[in-house]
Order: C-alpha cells, then sequence, then structure tokens
C-alpha cells in the first residue's frame, strides 16, 4: 500500500501528501476496491464481485470489471469516467487519465476469450483515449488525449490521432496526458504544413496546365 502511495506522489506533478492520496485520490481507492473485487471474483463470487464493482464504480467515478488483471501501483489521475474491461491487462507503473476507455470490439476475432487491451509496464494513457480491442501498448509507450487506438503501439513509442498513429519513439513523448514533446508536436504541425503548401502548388499547377490546354484547342 505505502509503495503505492509513494509511486502516485512521485508520479503526480502537484506534489501531494500522503494523506492527500490517502483520502482523496479517487483512483487510489479504485485500486483498493478492486483488489477486493478481483479476489471475491477469483473465489467464485461472481455476482458479489459485480455488485461491490458496481458501488466501487458510483463512489468514484471509475468502472473497473472484478476479471480485470491489474498490476502493481497503477495511478489513474483524477479517474473519473475511466472503464477497464473484463480481460484488460494492465501491469505495473501504468499510468492513465480521466475518461479513458480500455474497452472491446465484440466477439469477433478474440483469440481465447480476449477481447480487451494489455498495457504493458510503465505506459501512459491520455484523458479521454479509447483504447479498443485485444491489442497491445507496449513498454513506456503513450496514448495521446482523446486518441482512439485499435492497433498495437510498439515500446516506447506516442501515438495521437483518430485513428492513433504513431508519431515518435523512444522517449520523444513527455508531459501529462500522454502527449508528445512541444518540440515533437511542432515538427510535426510543420511537416503537415509543409504537405498542405506542396498541395497548394500542385492544384495551382494543375489548373494552369488546364487554363492553357483549353487556350491550345481554341
Amino acid at each position: 500500500m505505502f509503495d503505492h502511495l509513494r509511486s502516485i506522489r512521485q508520479r503526480d506533478p502537484a506534489s501531494p501528501t500522503f494523506a492527500e492520496v490517502l483520502f482523496a485520490y479517487n483512483g487510489y481507492h479504485a485500486m483498493l476496491i478492486h483488489r477486493m473485487n478481483n479476489f471475491i471474483w477469483r473465489i467464485g463470487l461472481r455476482g458479489l464481485a459485480r455488485f461491490f464493482a458496481n458501488i466501487g464504480r458510483i463512489l468514484t467515478g471509475i468502472e473497473i470489471h472484478p476479471e480485470a488483471n491489474i498490476g502493481k501501483n497503477v495511478f489513474i489521475d483524477h479517474g473519473t469516467g475511466c472503464v477497464i474491461g473484463q480481460t484488460a491487462i494492465v501491469e505495473d507503473d501504468v499510468t492513465m487519465y480521466h475518461g479513458v476507455t480500455l474497452g472491446g470490439v465484440g466477439k469477433e476475432g478474440q483469440v481465447n476469450g480476449k477481447r480487451h487491451p494489455t498495457l504493458k509496464k510503465g505506459s501512459t494513457v491520455g484523458a479521454g483515449a479509447q483504447v479498443l480491442g485485444d491489442i497491445t501498448i507496449g513498454e513506456r509507450a503513450k496514448v495521446g488525449a482523446n486518441s482512439v487506438v485499435t492497433m498495437d503501439i510498439p515500446d516506447g513509442a506516442t501515438a495521437i490521432g483518430i485513428p492513433a498513429r504513431v508519431i515518435g519513439q523512444n522517449g520523444h513523448s513527455s508531459g501529462a496526458y500522454g502527449m508528445p514533446s512541444r518540440e515533437k508536436m511542432e515538427e510535426v504541425v510543420s511537416t503537415m504544413d509543409d504537405i498542405v503548401c506542396e498541395i497548394d502548388r500542385i492544384k495551382t499547377a494543375l489548373n494552369l496546365s488546364n487554363t492553357v490546354s483549353k487556350k491550345d484547342f481554341s
């Protein structure tokens, strides 16, 4: 318990006290409730586990299926609106923000009954992101806020967008909500601006070419 409290204090920029985390962090409370519910589920009292999971959702605003496999020192910051599905696997030291969904995409294509994501050790999922299906978010990978991820993300990579695409690798991302660094975002925006300008030049050239062709035939 104290390791979990300590890990939250280290990762939260607000630098909360032990008492603040213990009494006021709904993400921490949700993890405690899930530990109990997961144990009750594994001994076969599934209805009771679901009942207590629903109580936990009402109290914390975070919905976690009792069967979900969640590791140590998982930090759900703010937390409200998070949903973690039945076959999700969340490894140690993962950070998630409010509004994250670790959801399924139906029974089609599931292997051995698994239909929810796996978040590897140290990964980060930004606020409002939707991570869907039996996919894997690699170690230390980051998913940007409000992204929709339906494919595997490699270790150390940063993915943003709808649908999410990998834009950085090996530590190009930083800060809260799983967003890439300011330098990386500026690089992406600059590249997009160049592409838009090039498209405009091509359109202009094509229009001029069409105008010249019409004069030749007139």
